[in-house]
């Protein structure tokens, strides 16, 4: 049995701004060729299928289209999790046709295991497989809250719950398994942060609790899982070492760091529960490119990439010591009659000569605790993506302090 492991498309993404449907449709047409070409048996998908959870329709017609198309080929299943960024409503709402067709969604947890626990069956009607498929776990989907408590208990009660459901998932799956085959394998399939897994800056990965608390180390999955697929991270990883407990990574760049990254999907060949898993370069649909330097240098670099036709997406980070006002102007104007497209221009020189203005004109008791949170915003470039997520965090710690100091009046 041949299995393609697969996560993170982020359906209806945009890159700084520009539109991502064609390159993510061509990813698509892709995958389902090698799909159909390899005889593929079983799809996971393994979260954060879109990237919002209100999809736009040319999204959606994304996602349907591929499913369409895979349900007439020799594919017998697809298996597909809701990550965090997937409206659970939205994905189970066509639940029931889709499972006609062999597509089982499993958008978010509902107290019923066997909507968890799926029994896979070949051509001829025969048990193949277990699969656990455990969408992405909310806090409120685990556990109830308690008044009171502290956002270390929180975490670690969030934690053990997660620990927990993974725990009662492969129990009910180990128990089909010995009433049917006990050299059935199992697949379980995730979207969470595991601690140790690596990141890099920009990428868009939202931690799933305040302070990442919500994380779970890699061994506290049971044992009797034979292959870990997981999503949510989109650096492709093994979790824990292990070459069965895999991250398969975002097929698709979601930052300029990412932009020599090799992007894959993981192909999983099961011979009853030994599992043999090799990766599979995805191929590069929008080519990104980041130059970093001097004027001179972002000129040349420029000028290379319009001599062999690129299309390119380009970050350009000017590291000059002169200061350019109309930096922007000249090098837009380069790329004007070119199929080159600049995203983001950084100018580390205008950056660091206003920083010194204000810190001349202000001192740190001028501001206020907001106003400074938000200069380290500024001064880390974080994504706007990101800023409301760690905002709300900061309000919570800094009302967790005021508390503490009233008590202590």
């Amino acid at each position: 049995m041949r299995l393609i492991h697969t996560s993170d498309w982020h359906l209806g993404h945009r890159f700084h701004g520009r539109k991502r449907h064609e390159e993510q449709a061509r990813f698509l047409d892709w995958l389902a060729g090698l799909i159909e070409e390899q005889g593929v048996d079983v799809l996971l998908v393994a979260g954060d299928i879109f990237d919002t959870t209100a999809p736009g329709s040319r999204a959606l017609t994304l996602y349907y289209r591929f499913l369409h198309r895979l349900a007439a080929s020799p594919c017998r299943h697809m298996v597909l999790i809701g990550g965090n960024h997937d409206s659970p409503a939205l994905l189970e709402a066509p639940r029931e046709l889709l499972r006609q067709l062999q597509i089982h969604v499993v958008g978010a947890v509902d107290g019923s295991l066997d909507k968890e626990v799926l029994l896979l069956h070949d051509q001829d009607g025969r048990p193949e497989l277990l699969v656990g498929a455990v969408p992405f776990l909310r806090d409120r989907d685990i556990r109830s809250a308690v008044a009171g408590e502290t956002l270390e208990e929180k975490g670690l009660l969030l934690q053990q719950g997660i620990r927990d459901h993974y725990h009662q998932v492969c129990l009910a799956a180990e128990r089909r398994r010995r009433d049917l085959d006990p050299s059935l394998p199992l697949v379980v399939m995730g979207h969470l942060f595991v601690a140790g897994g690596k990141t890099l800056e920009g990428d868009g990965v939202r931690e799933l609790s305040i302070g990442g608390l919500g994380r779970i180390e890699g061994t506290a999955f049971p044992e009797v899982i034979d292959y870990l697929a997981l999503g949510h991270l989109h650096l492709a990883q093994r979790v824990e070492g292990s070459a069965t407990r895999r991250y398969c990574g975002a097929p698709l760049p979601m930052s300029f760091n990412e932009a020599d990254q090799r992007k894959q999907i993981l192909a999983v060949r099961s011979q009853g529960r030994s599992m043999e898993v090799e990766s599979i370069s995805v191929p590069c649909f929008q080519p990104l490119v980041s130059l970093c330097g001097d004027l001179p240098a972002l000129l040349h670099g420029l000028a290379q990439l319009k001599a062999a036709a690129s299309n390119a997406w380009l970050e350009l980070h000017y590291q000059g010591q002169e200061v350019i006002p109309n930096l922007r102007e000249q090098l837009l104007a380069v790329v004007e009659d070119s199929d080159l497209s600049i995203l983001r221009i950084r100018n580390s020189r205008i950056y660091d000569f206003a920083l010194q203005q204000a810190q001349e004109a202000e001192s740190l008791d001028d501001l206020s605790v907001t106003e400074v949170f938000e200069r380290c915003l500024e001064a880390r470039q974080v994504a706007a993506g990101q800023r409301q997520l760690i905002r709300g965090a900061f309000a919570e710690i800094t009302a967790l302090l005021a508390q503490e100091d009233q008590g202590a009046d």
